[in-house]
C-alpha cells in the first residue's frame, strides 16, 4: 500500500512539473527539497510522512514565490516603473526595478530582489524581452 501511495505522489508531482516553466521548476525543486528536509526533521514519529508533507508544502510555496517574482519582473519591464509585492502578513517581499532597456533587442534588464522575514533570499538581474510576431505562421 505504501508503495502505491508513493508512486501516486510521484506521478502527480511529475505531472505538475510538466506544466511548469523552467523558473517554476526551480522554485518547486528548491521549495520541495527544503520542505522535505524540514518535515523529516520535525516529524520524529514518522520522518517519511513529514518529508512528504513538508516537500509538498515547500513545493507549493516555492512555485508561488517564483510566480510572484516573475509577475513583478514582467510588470516592471512593461511599465518602466518599480514594482513591489508583499504578502498579507508582511513576511515576504518581492521588489522589481527596471535597470536598462535595449531598443535593438527590445529587452529590459530588471533588478529583482526577494526577501523573507527581513533577509534577502534572492538578488538577481533578469532579462525581460518583448517578442514581436512578424508573420502569420507559428
Amino acid at each position: 500500500m505504501k508503495r502505491l501511495i508513493c508512486m501516486a505522489v510521484l506521478i502527480c508531482f511529475a505531472a505538475l512539473l510538466a506544466s511548469c516553466t523552467a523558473y517554476h521548476a526551480q522554485g518547486v525543486g528548491a521549495g520541495g527539497a527544503l520542505g522535505g528536509i524540514a518535515g523529516a526533521l520535525l516529524d520524529s514519529k514518522n520522518p517519511w510522512r513529514g518529508a512528504v508533507i513538508g516537500g509538498a508544502l515547500g513545493a507549493i510555496a516555492g512555485a508561488t514565490i517564483t510566480d510572484i517574482s516573475m509577475r513583478a519582473s514582467k510588470e516592471a519591464a512593461q511599465t518602466g516603473k518599480p514594482v513591489d509585492y508583499r504578502s498579507e502578513d508582511g513576511s515576504k517581499w518581492v521588489h522589481a526595478e527596471p535597470v536598462e532597456y535595449n531598443a535593438k533587442t527590445k529587452c529590459t534588464k530588471v533588478h529583482l530582489t526577494q526577501e523573507e522575514n527581513g533577509k534577502v533570499i534572492s538578488d538577481e538581474i533578469k532579462k525581460e524581452c518583448r517578442g514581436e510576431k512578424t508573420t502569420n505562421e507559428y
